[in-house]
């Protein structure tokens, strides 16, 4: 038989996803039977071109929805040695992280929340908007139906699709707040796997504005002023979270709250320009957390604070952060770290 593998993964920017595919003459039962490739380093900012060979590890496989009876296969980059991880490997330090026996026994989940804006050709006009000008204020656009208020819901509907027949574990879609902006969510994936799903649906979402001769932006605030900005919002829970193991939820919001400007080194570049307090943000100096509450750092679902038991959402990531980069923190944070007591209730907001 005669396969064609597409080989994925990330190129030097950390927000640059690259592809290319070889022909196999076997169908691989699993991706330690696919073989290790390798690219031009020097071309992606990844190596230089004197020793310009970095090498391809198969990490995951999808279905490729283009190409029926084909495949997609994310792939680590790392260099010759077989040890050291290219530039923008943040896959290595989420391995790290989520191998160590404390962090695999609590089974950690997550769902993210991707939103993007979708641009025309020139990367200028949010899609929808004039030329040069501004649509109606936001408020017909999140979860809108007709014309003039969901604009691009043949994109949203053509990714969602590819991301099922691929499999890809997308959760659900939705028209976001401001006109032209969308949202999907992975999950629930646990621990690495977060990170493969997510970066595979973006491959997936590029392509499909690649047919389309559209441009999406995860940049986290895409038009300045009165407008909604661009998040990718990490909802998280621990086994214990689940079954509701006492002080489990506590501890997991106080530890967040003792590493915040950790977490927002790697929240995503120009997440300073989303998060002001507005557009259903916190700030981006000031830890926060309540109930309900979409204007703090990590909200609190009211089912979770009234069982006891379930997961939080860190409001905090970036539209354009790494998955991988973002679940090995909060992992890290929450269970391999110890602050000592703590007041954190569910019922209160601070």
């Amino acid at each position: 038989m005669v396969l064609i593998a597409e080989y994925v993964w990330i190129g030097g920017n950390g927000d640059d996803i690259r592809s290319k595919s070889r022909t196999l003459d076997f169908y691989p039962e699993n991706v330690c039977d696919l073989p290790i490739w390798n690219f031009d380093g020097s071309s992606t900012g990844q190596a230089p071109g004197s020793d310009s060979e970095v090498m391809l590890h198969p990490v995951s496989i999808y279905d490729d929805p283009w190409r029926p009876g084909n495949i997609l296969v994310m792939c680590e980059a790392i260099l010759p040695d077989g040890i050291t991880p290219a530039k923008s490997n943040h896959r290595a330090y989420a391995r790290s992280v989520f191998e160590q026996e404390a962090v695999e026994d609590e089974k950690p989940w997550y769902g993210l929340e991707q939103e993007y804006v979708l641009f025309e050709k020139d990367g200028k006009t949010p899609l929808g908007w004039p030329v040069d000008g501004y649509p109606a204020p936001q408020g017909p656009y999140y979860c809108g139906v007709g014309c003039g208020n969901a604009v691009g819901r043949n994109i949203m509907d053509e990714h969602y699709i590819a991301c099922l027949d691929a499999g890809v574990k997308i959760a659900g879609t939705n028209a976001e707040v401001m006109k032209g902006q969308w949202e999907y969510q992975i999950g629930p994936c646990e621990g690495l796997d977060c990170g493969d799903h997510m970066w595979m649906s973006r491959y997936l979402l590029y392509r499909v504005c690649e047919y389309h001769n559209i441009v999406v932006s995860l940049d986290p605030k895409p038009v300045e002023g009165d407008w909604n900005g661009s998040g990718c919002h990490t909802n998280f829970s621990t086994l214990s979270m689940r079954d509701g193991l006492k002080d489990s939820i506590e501890t997991a919001v106080f530890n967040l709250s003792n590493t915040h400007t950790e977490h927002m080194e790697v929240y995503g570049d120009g997440n300073d320009r989303r998060m002001t307090g507005l557009h259903e943000t916190s700030t981006i100096n000031d830890f926060s957390y309540g109930v309900a509450n979409r204007g703090c750092s990590i909200r609190i679902p009211r089912d979770t604070a009234k069982n006891k038991r379930g997961y939080i959402e860190d409001r905090r990531p970036a539209s354009n952060i790494d998955p991988y980069l973002v679940s090995a923190k909060i992992a890290e944070t929450v269970l391999l770290k110890d602050f000592g007591p703590h007041d954190i209730t569910l019922e209160m907001e601070m």
